[in-house]
C-alpha cells in the first residue's frame, strides 16, 4: 500500500492554517472531513501532533519531595541490552516503537523478578542474546538471569505483555504480542515456561503487528479472557522505507512513514473455554464493530462503577477506544461520548502510554495518556460514572511538551497520600537528532508530584540522579522489587540495557500494600477494586494486567498514607462480591482470601544490600 498523499503530511508547517479556527468547537471541529483533521494533526513521519506550546510555568512550591531514584540496573545485574532494530537508524515504524517490560513473581516467592521483552535488528545478524529474558529476584537488591532454563528465551519482534493465570493453578502465566505471531507461555510451577500458543487456539492467520494486550474476565465467570490491540497492518514489503517519500519528514529530515496512511487494524477478544483453549468472539462481543485504528496499551478496569471490566486502549493518531461492558458478553465502544477519544480541542493525539489511578483521592479511576512532543499529555478527570473530563491544562500538565511520552503512571512514589504522575521519553528516528542538535534522541523521564487540589508540579531537580538520565524509553514497570514499601521503576530503553530505578524514600510517610487471591474470582483476581480510606482521602485502585506502555506492574497495590496510622479497606472482587475490613495498620503488605478476609501479614522490611 502507498502512504497517504503529501497533504497528511507536513515539515513544520500547518497545511490548512485558515481551516481550522482557535475558536471553533468541538462539534465543529468533529464536522470537519477526515483528510482536513488529519493534515491539520499528523506529525511529520504520520504521529499526530497539535504543535503547541508549553503553557508558562509557575513558581516552584519550595516543598521538599521525599522520594529519590538512583539507577541501580548494573549493580543490579540488568546490563543486556535490550536489541530493538538498528543502532541508530530507524527506516520503518517497526524499529521505532520499543516493548514493555514487565513485574512479575513467576515462583510466588513474595519477590518481583523482572521479563525484558525483545526486538531484533532489522538488517545485518541479531545477536545470540537478543532474546526474551526472565531475570529472578536474589532477594538482596540482584538478579539472576533465569531465560535459558526458563523456555522464555525466544528471539522474536515483541511488543507488549500482559501476566495472569489464565488456568488458575497457582502460577501466573504470560502472553506476548509480537510482529509476526503472538505466544502464550504457559507457568509449569517449577521455574519453567511452555509454548501453547497452538495448543491454546491463539494462533493467527499472517502476520500481524500486536500491540496493547490484557486478561480481562469481561463475563465475570471466574476464567481470563484475553483481549488484544493490533498497531498497523505492517508488510515491509509494501511501505516505502526512510527517505523514499519526501512527504515523510521532520523539519526538512526525512524520517520512516507512519502511521497515518499505513492499513489500521481491529482489536481481538478471546473467550477463555476452562479448558485450556480460547474462543475468538470479537464479532459477537461487539469489539469489531469500533472499526480499525492504530490501537497501542490496552488497560481493563471498571471506569463506570457498576462492577463490570471496561477497556480502554491508547491510539495514536487515530481517536482511542473505550469499549464500555454491557454486562451480557458484549461491548459497545464510547470513547467519544465518555470524553477520551480525543483531547479537549476535540483533536486525536499520538495516544502511547496509559496511566490508571485516583490522582484526586476520591474513589475513581482516572487515565493519564502520554502523547508525541510538542503537544500536551493528557490527563482525564473521571466523575465516577465512566464520563471523563480533560482537565490537562488547569491541573499543571501543559507546562510539559518537549519530549515524546511512553510508559506512565498515576502512583504515589513518595508516600504523602496523594498519587503523583511518572512517564518515560525517548525520541523516535534517531537520524533527526544527526541534523537538528537541538532534537535529542535520548530525553530524560519526567515526575510531576501531587500538590492536591487537583494540582501537580513538574520536579526538574528534587527526585535523584535518576531522573537526569537520557535514553530513548519505552516501556516501564512500575512495582517494589526490593520489598521496602516503596515504588521502584524498570524501564526499557532502545538498544541499550534496561534501567532500574530504585526508590530511596525518606521521612515519616506511612503506606499500605494490598494483595488479593481469588477464589470465585479469578485466581489473579484481575478486575478488582480496593478503595482504602485514610483520613479524609478516599483512594481507589484497580488490579490491572497491563498499563504503562505495553507493561505489566507489581499486582500489589500500593497506597501512601501519609502520616494516617491506620486505614479501612473496601474490597471489591470481580465478581461483584463486597468486603470490608476496618481498622488496617500501615507499614505492611497485607494478602487478603476472596471470603476469607485478611490471612496474611508481612512486614517488609527490605534487603540488606540497603
Amino acid at each position: 500500500m502507498e502512504p497517504v498523499p503529501q497533504t497528511a503530511y507536513y515539515s513544520g508547517v500547518d497545511c490548512h492554517p485558515d481551516i481550522l479556527n482557535p475558536a471553533m468547537t468541538r462539534r465543529q471541529i468533529l464536522s470537519l472531513p477526515a483528510l482536513v483533521l488529519a493534515a491539520k494533526a499528523q506529525n511529520p513521519g504520520g504521529m499526530a501532533s497539535r504543535g503547541v506550546t508549553p503553557v508558562p510555568r509557575g513558581e516552584p512550591s519550595g516543598l521538599p519531595f521525599n522520594a529519590k531514584f538512583v539507577n541501580v540496573a548494573r549493580e543490579a545485574g540488568l546490563t543486556a541490552p535490550v536489541i530493538y532494530g538498528d543502532e541508530g537508524r530507524d527506516d520503518y515504524i517497526l524499529e521505532s516503537m520499543g516493548c514493555g517490560v514487565a513485574f512479575v513473581d513467576y515462583d510466588n516467592d513474595g519477590w518481583l523478578d523482572v521479563v525484558v521483552l525483545t526486538g531484533q535488528r532489522r538488517t545485518g545478524p541479531t545477536p545470540p542474546g537478543a532474546t526474551i529474558r526472565l531475570y529472578h529476584n536474589n532477594r538482596d537488591g540482584t538478579f539472576r538471569d533465569a531465560t535459558a532454563k526458563s523456555g522464555l528465551g525466544r528471539t522474536v519482534w515483541a511488543s507488549g505483555i500482559t501476566v495472569g493465570d489464565y488456568d488458575n493453578d497457582g502460577f501466573d502465566d504470560i502472553f506476548i504480542t509480537c510482529w509476526g505471531q503472538n505466544i502464550l507461555f504457559h507457568n509449569n510451577g517449577d521455574g519453567t515456561f511452555s509454548d501453547v500458543t497452538e495448543k491454546a487456539g491463539l494462533l493467527h492467520p499472517g502476520v500481524r503487528f500486536g500491540s496493547g494486550c490484557t486478561w480481562i474476565d469481561y463475563d465475570r465467570d471466574g476464567k481470563l479472557d484475553l483481549f488484544v490491540a493490533q498497531y498497523v497492518v505492517f508488510d515491509e514489503a509494501k511501505i516505502q522505507p526512510r527517505g523514499k517519500n519526501p512527504a515523510c519528514n521532520w523539519r526538512g529530515v526525512p524520517v520512516y512513514c507512519g502511521p497515518a496512511g499505513l492499513p489500521q487494524d481491529r482489536c481481538r477478544l478471546y473467550h477463555n473455554n476452562g479448558d485450556g483453549t480460547f474462543t475468538d468472539v470479537s464479532e459477537e462481543s461487539g469489539i469489531l464493530a469500533a472499526g480499525a485504528g492504530y490501537g497501542l496499551t490496552a488497560v481493563a478496569a471498571d471506569f463506570d462503577g457498576d462492577g463490570w471490566p471496561d477497556i480502554y486502549v491508547a491510539c495514536d493518531s487515530s481517536p482511542s477506544l473505550y469499549f464500555r461492558n454491557n454486562h451480557d458478553g458484549t461491548f459497545t465502544e464510547r470513547g467519544l461520548e465518555s470524553g477520551v477519544a480525543l483531547n479537549e480541542d476535540g483533536k486525536e493525539q499520538a495516544g502511547m502510554g496509559l496511566g490508571i489511578g485516583d490522582f484526586e483521592a476520591d474513589g475513581h479511576l482516572d487515565i493519564f495518556k502520554t502523547h508525541f512532543s510538542a503537544d500536551t499529555n493528557v490527563l482525564y478527570r473521571n466523575n465516577g460514572k465512566g464520563s471523563f473530563r480533560d482537565v490537562t491544562v488547569r491541573s499543571g500538565l501543559g507546562v510539559e511538551t518537549r519530549f515524546v511520552g511512553w510508559g506512565a503512571a498515576i502512583l504515589d512514589f513518595d508516600n504523602d497520600g496523594l498519587p503523583d504522575i511518572f512517564f518515560t521519553t525517548g525520541m523516535v528516528s534517531p537520524e533527526v537528532e544527526k541534523e537538528i542538535p537541538d532534537v535529542p534522541y535520548r530525553t530524560p523521564s519526567v515526575l510531576f508530584r501531587n500538590l492536591g487540589g487537583g494540582k501537580f508540579e513538574e520536579l526538574l531537580d528534587l527526585a535523584g540522579p535518576a531522573m537526569k538520565e537520557l535514553n530513548s524509553s519505552r516501556g516501564a514497570a512500575f512495582g517494589d522489587f526490593d520489598n521496602d514499601g516503596d515504588i521502584d521503576i524498570l524501564i526499557m530503553n532502545i538498544n541499550e540495557p534496561p534501567s532500574l530505578f530504585r526508590n530511596d524514600v525518606t521521612g515519616r510517610n506511612n503506606w499500605l500494600k494490598v494483595l488479593l487471591i481469588g477464589t470465585e474470582s479469578n485466581r489473579s483476581a484481575i478486575g478488582a477494586q480496593v478503595t482504602v480510606t485514610y483520613g479524609a482521602r478516599r483512594q481507589l485502585q484497580a488490579v490491572m494486567a497491563q498499563s504503562s506502555y505495553l507493561s505489566v506492574n507489581d499486582r500489589r497495590l500500593h497506597f501512601g498514607l501519609g502520616r494516617e496510622t491506620s486505614a479501612a479497606l473496601a474490597i471489591r472482587w470481580p465478581n461483584g462480591r463486597e468486603e470490608k475490613i476496618s481498622d488496617v495498620a500501615p507499614n505492611q503488605l497485607v494478602v487478603i482470601r476472596e471470603g476469607s478476609g485478611i490471612i496474611r501479614r508481612e512486614s517488609l522490611r527490605g534487603v540488606q544490600a540497603k
